[in-house]
């Protein structure tokens, strides 16, 4: 077996964390399982405190192979508002195992890196004490968390023949599909492509929130589209993002962070779709030859915030969306999980009970809308 190309395996969005009363952390264990697309001899870590104020030392970093094997890297300071790749280190990784990432934090550790992610692939834990290198974490010291705190990309040296597609939005995509499309992929027989998740709920294309109560929600597009984008071996992008521009404005009398002025035309949301995400993509060589597909934005019927106007404006963006020439393609998310009889609802089954979010039956339904061609 010939691995001779660097492809990114597994990749996450980096925001600020939810601002709780606690934002720190001290001699705590991360440990993430990490499920591997393809075989290869040697991987390297990037790690992000994209939005941390204060340095963060990974005091043990290990990673341990579903035989058992494992390898050390040498701790990393991540200087705030930066991201970091280490070494590279030996380890062979046979495609269709699961890999342990383990982080020892010491001191004091500001955690305001890190994004919340969901799905049957993303499961994390933490234990209080140092644990990096033990193969079991104490059960009476752990628990669950579904916050990836740091750990942005693994990339892999593999086959030549392997590429990642990147699936890039919000809370929708921070949520189940990308995973169910990643179990798709490898039961499917599609054994040449990892499934890259950049997602953040709540962000949106054109605005971000400035304000302490609303900083999880993310940078808006323009920022974001560039660092995310910084996926080693990336053949493909799925960009499924614009409902929060849509759903949020309120007028300042309900909040004063969400002021009708937020609200976009659907000009403002074309133009800035073609800007931020298409025109990027023809700035930058390195990304030539990347496939972009569009996704439409799901049903909102129900939601707390709905209204004609809004929907109206959803349903415009989405025909946009299915017929622009600037897209190599349409995933018709909307379609794939909206009532045919009444579109604006989501089919029986398929609504999460908030009127947004898709059930799991319903993420499913979105990652067998996803073209085989993407999978090839």
């Amino acid at each position: 077996m010939l691995y001779n190309k660097w492809v990114a395996c597994w990749g996450n969005a980096t925001s600020i964390t939810d601002r709780k009363e606690a934002v720190y952390a001290k001699d705590i264990t991360l440990r993430y399982p990490v499920f591997m697309p393809f075989s290869g001899n040697k991987l390297r870590l990037r790690f992000s405190n994209l939005t941390g104020t204060e340095p963060v030392s990974l005091d043990k970093i290990v990673i341990r192979a579903a035989d058992g094997g494992k390898t050390s890297m040498k701790p990393l300071v991540i200087e705030p508002g930066r991201e970091v790749t280490s070494e590279e280190v030996a380890l062979d990784v046979t495609a269709g195992n699961t890999i342990e990432v383990s982080l020892y934090l010491k001191g004091y550790t500001q955690m305001n890196a890190g994004t919340l992610i969901t799905g049957p692939l993303s499961h994390g834990k933490y234990a209080y004490g140092d644990f990096a290198e033990a193969d079991e974490l104490p059960l009476d010291l752990t628990r669950n968390t579904n916050w990836f705190y740091f750990l942005n990309t693994i990339d892999i040296l593999t086959e030549e023949k392997n590429h990642a597609l990147v699936c890039y939005g919000d809370s929708i995509t921070a949520q189940s599909w990308p995973d169910y499309l990643a179990q798709r992929a490898w039961d499917g027989g599609f054994r040449n492509v990892s499934i890259i998740r950049r997602a953040v709920s709540g962000s949106r294309i054109l605005r971000q929130y400035d304000c302490i109560t609303y900083q999880a929600y993310g940078l808006k597009g323009a920022t974001r589209f560039p660092i995310e984008m910084d996926v080693t071996g990336a053949a493909s992008v799925i960009i499924q993002h614009g409902i929060n521009d849509i759903i949020h404005p309120v007028g300042k009398e309900v909040n004063p962070f969400r002021p009708w002025s937020d609200m976009p035309t659907l000009e403002q949301l074309e133009k800035g779709v073609e800007e931020i995400y298409i025109d990027y993509i023809r700035r930058h060589a390195d990304l030539a030859g990347l496939k972009v597909y569009s996704g439409t934005l799901l049903p909102i019927y129900g939601w707390r915030t709905y209204n004609e106007m809004r929907d109206e404006m959803r349903m415009a963006f989405n025909d946009w969306l299915r017929t622009s020439p600037l897209f190599d393609g349409c995933v018709d998310f909307d379609a794939a999980v909206r009532d045919k009889k009444n579109p604006e609802r989501f089919a029986q089954g398929y609504d999460s009970g908030d009127h947004l979010h898709p059930s799991e039956t319903a993420y499913k339904a979105m990652a067998d809308a996803v073209p085989e061609e993407l999978l090839r």
